[in-house]
């Protein structure tokens, strides 16, 4: 290659232009210039002595800068950085006073946007040093400059106020603490916090920017060996926690094409809470594109949990079937009931083969999203398209639904390889009047999964505990009493059994039942009564038919099926209920996944047993339960002797990969190139269930929502008119 050739493909990040042709000149210069080895004294150097001074690193330039810097009373920075366009590897840094140029204006400068500004510490001093790379790939002084245009610093206390000399971020005790912090999910802006209040008054503040620096350099030191340090991560926690579960997929070369996990918390928490899962591909984490996988649930407080976690190869059937396959068998093969996912078809045939028996419903967010884009074109042609495609979606019956989906496809003349079509013919998946025998825990979207997220934007990593806020729900149920709206029998029992989450839901459909309803008897015999039941001042097509049995046992349905998918009664039944002079909430109408009783027990297990049971064997459950005890009690005993060796850690730990115990042998690599999936979209904004609507704010002086008493404009109209008279 010739020397032009060497240096033809420049990308230059600076401010000023750099000649490729100067930096030749100046290498075949200093060709013949030799190593000074002169000491950094105060009156040891000059400009003759450091020009042409060569160095092995650029560190050791920035380090021999900074301390020539520190002798003569300045501080430095580095200024510029120019890089080969083609290998992306620096050929020329520029290092420069502290006070070298001016801060730059803000655009929004008006007047009533002014902000507080720091200090001015640039006042465009001229002082600078810059190196350039040689061929031998070390690096050399050619442009050195000591003019500058401010006092010099001449005490060593001062001199310790300019940043570059402030050494404690770079002590290995301060960058250990730095990587151990953001192992534990902290920030760099959370790190720099921690660590200012840690240190002594001598040391000037660490900034999130060198905590930045320190885990980037932290992370060049593992680049290649991610995967390696994930499995370890695993392996290391399986010490700790006994029932974890964890396998991984490895292709013949090392490179990893799946993982997943599950910790004890989790998959104690799918026992109680598995009845629904929310599975999303997503939500993005990692610079290979592998989609992080997460199963969610909600609990007993209309929390999300996480049941388990995976990084995939990519979104094709087959992964899909190992991912189920594996999370059934982590879950001691309990089947969920329902199962919410987006429209994947891949997808959709997995769960066919790995859960035949689980309704699977689509998230009604992704639908909503590809209706702005596939019914633009009907609503510009047909005025009334909207209307009747909104009617036949809510739609109160199955018969109503295919009544109306006749009449619409004759009507907009519908073709058979529309989207509309499409999804008419995928109707079990996502129409309401389908989905009315299946407990779906008031779930409609994959907003599970984006809460999840959500939480992991501010925490992505695995060591983080997700259910340790769950505690404080649990208490505040436990020590408070629920505020009733009347002093009825059924509101209280209520009252005692529900999470305060949950209660203040059903609170809601009772006041509704006691105060807004009526009624019209529909039909009447001896074992059965009908009623319709409707909002005062509603149109009849909202009408409720609710039907309640006379027998000894309570039972009472409604058309609107709020129980079935929810597990809460609606205002219409309740409304019947009271009108039928029953005096408590019947307990068959009270889900256990929705009371106290469902809580974590630490040391404990508050399921029965009989659920996971399966025929008349011993279930996979009991044996975790019987297992997880021993394990507790060798652990009591290790603490008192000697620490557990790892031989005697689950072997339902690590799965198809309990032989992995990072040995040399094991060669476990990052992948090649990042992988083509979906992705998280950039705008996710979700549908929420009525558990995450937050409670509106009442005011008690006025009843009006959305302020309270302290802000009540009628409040003060009337106080003013008081002082008046």
């Amino acid at each position: 290659m010739s020397e032009t050739e060497a240096y033809g493909n420049i990308e230059a990040h600076t401010t000023e232009d750099v000649d490729a042709n100067d930096l030749l000149e100046a290498t075949y210069e200093t060709e013949e210039i030799k190593d000074a080895n002169v000491e950094c004294e105060e009156d040891g150097l000059n400009n003759e002595s450091i020009l042409g001074k060569v160095f092995d690193t650029t560190d050791d330039a920035y380090n021999f800068y900074n301390d020539y810097a520190f002798v003569h009373g300045f501080g430095i920075r580095i200024h510029t950085t120019c890089k080969n366009k083609g290998t992306n590897e620096p050929y020329r840094k520029t290092l420069v006073c502290d006070k070298e140029g001016f801060k730059r204006e803000d655009g929004n400068t008006s007047i009533g946007n002014e902000k507080k500004r720091r200090r001015e510490v640039r006042i465009g001093c001229k002082a600078m040093f810059r190196i350039s790379k040689k061929k031998d790939g070390k690096w050399f002084v050619d442009l050195f400059d000591d003019t500058h245009n401010h006092e010099l610093s001449m005490t060593p206390t001062k001199v310790m106020k300019h940043r570059s000399h402030a050494k404690f971020h770079r002590t290995m005790e301060c960058k250990s603490l730095m990587v151990e912090l953001n192992q534990a999910g902290l920030k760099p802006s959370q790190i720099k916090k921690a660590i200012n209040a840690m240190k002594t008054s001598n040391e000037v503040d660490v900034t999130s920017k060198q905590c930045v620096d320190v885990l980037s350099e932290q992370r060049k030191h593992n680049k290649g060996r991610e995967f390696y340090g994930l499995i370890k991560h695993l392996q290391d926690k399986a010490l700790v926690d006994n029932d974890q579960y964890y396998v991984v997929d490895l292709c013949s070369d090392g490179c990893p094409r799946n993982i997943f996990w599950a910790d004890g918390r989790s998959r104690d928490d799918f026992t109680k809470f598995g009845d629904v899962v929310v599975f999303d591909v997503t939500y993005m984490t990692n610079k290979f594109k592998m989609p992080f996988a997460p199963f969610t649930g909600v609990n007993h407080h209309g929390q999300s949990v996480l049941f388990g976690g995976a990084l995939l190869e990519n979104e094709k059937e087959k992964t899909f079937v190992w991912l189920f396959e594996h999370f059934l068998k982590c879950m001691f093969s309990k089947y969920p009931k329902a199962i919410i996912t987006d429209q994947d078809k891949a997808m959709g045939n997995a769960i066919k083969k790995v859960f035949p028996n689980a309704r699977h419903r689509f998230c009604a967010w992704h639908i909503k999203k590809h209706e702005l884009e596939h019914l633009r074109p009907y609503i510009a042609r047909y005025s009334d398209f909207q209307e009747s495609y909104r009617e036949w979606v809510m739609s109160a019956t199955t018969e109503e639904f295919e009544t109306r989906w006749e009449v619409m496809r004759d009507k907009y003349k519908l073709e058979s390889n529309c989207w509309i079509t499409e999804m008419y013919n995928q109707r079990i998946h996502w129409a309401k009047a389908f989905l009315k025998d299946i407990f779906l825990a008031d779930m409609s979207t994959s907003g599970r999964s984006e809460s999840i997220n959500s939480f992991f934007d501010d925490f992505v990593n695995s060591s983080t505990m997700l259910n340790d806020f769950f505690k404080d729900k649990d208490f505040k149920t436990m020590n408070s009493r629920p505020v009733l709206s009347s002093i009825h029998p059924i509101e209280a029992k209520a009252g005692e059994c529900y999470t305060r989450k949950v209660f203040e839901i059903f609170k809601k459909e009772w006041m509704e039942a006691t105060s807004n309803l009526t009624h019209e008897t529909i039909s009447k015999s001896t074992e059965e009564i009908k009623y319709r039941v409707r909002q005062l001042d509603i149109d009849k097509k909202y009408w409720r038919i609710v039907t309640f049995c006379l027998s000894n046992k309570i039972h009472v349905t409604c058309s609107c099926a709020k129980y079935e998918t929810c597990g809460i009664l609606c205002k219409h039944s309740l409304y019947v209920m009271k009108k039928r002079h029953v005096d408590t909430l019947p307990s068959h109408y009270i889900l256990s996944r929705w009371t106290l009783n469902a809580r974590y027990k630490v040391g404990k297990r508050s399921i029965g047993l009989e659920e996971m049971n399966n025929g008349n064997g011993v279930s996979a459950y009991t044996l975790w339960c019987v297992r997880s005890n021993f394990n507790k009690l060798l652990q009591d005993q290790a603490i008192r002797k000697k620490p557990l060796p790892v031989e005697n850690v689950s072997q339902g730990s690590c799965v198809r990969m309990s032989q992995v115990d990072m040995t040399p042998q094991l060669f476990v690599r990052d992948p090649l190139a990042p992988t083509n999936t979906k992705g998280r979209p950039k705008i996710a904004s979700r549908i929420k269930s009525s558990l995450e609507v937050p409670k509106k704010r009442t005011c008690s002086y006025c009843q009006g929502l959305g302020h309270y008493a302290t802000s009540c404009s009628k409040r003060k109209v009337d106080e003013s008119l008081q002082e008046k008279q």
